[in-house]
């Protein structure tokens, strides 16, 4: 029922945005009808029908969106999770620290030092400027 709803919404919405465009800015509709207004559809006669046919559009996609959006929260109560993609539960590793965590700084005001701690930049190092031959 909900694609269903979702469906016939989408359909509306392009039937709104249809009537819409085909309006004149000045109210004048299709334009059809010029010379002779006792026409079946004469310039007032069309933008009547495209008013009223985008009012009751208009309304249509409001209370479907007001059905929907019902809808949308019944179904999703929160109190199902789902866990479809929930991944086997890995062994916790426990992370070492470093013996002392300013030994990769020291002697380098830069903090671009080695691995080692040494502040001599390794050869093709990004950081240092230049590669070093």
């Amino acid at each position: 029922m909900f694609v269903f709803l979702t469906v016939v919404q989408a359909l509306v919405a392009a039937a709104l945005v249809g009537v819409i465009l085909v309006q004149k800015s000045e109210g004048g509709g299709l334009g059809v009808g010029g010379g002779n207004p006792s026409g079946l559809m004469s310039a007032r006669g069309a933008a009547d029908f495209l008013t009223r046919s985008t009012a009751v559009l208009a309304g249509l996609f409001v209370v479907l969106s007001i059905i929907l959006a019902a809808m949308a929260v019944d179904a999703n109560n929160g109190s199902d999770i789902d866990t479809s993609l929930q991944r086997g539960a890995a062994p916790a590793a426990t992370p070492s620290a470093p013996a002392d965590p300013l030994a990769g700084a020291a002697g380098n005001e830069s903090g671009a030092g080695t691995a080692d701690g040494s502040a001599t930049p390794a050869k093709d190092d990004p950081l240092s400027g230049a590669a070093q031959q």
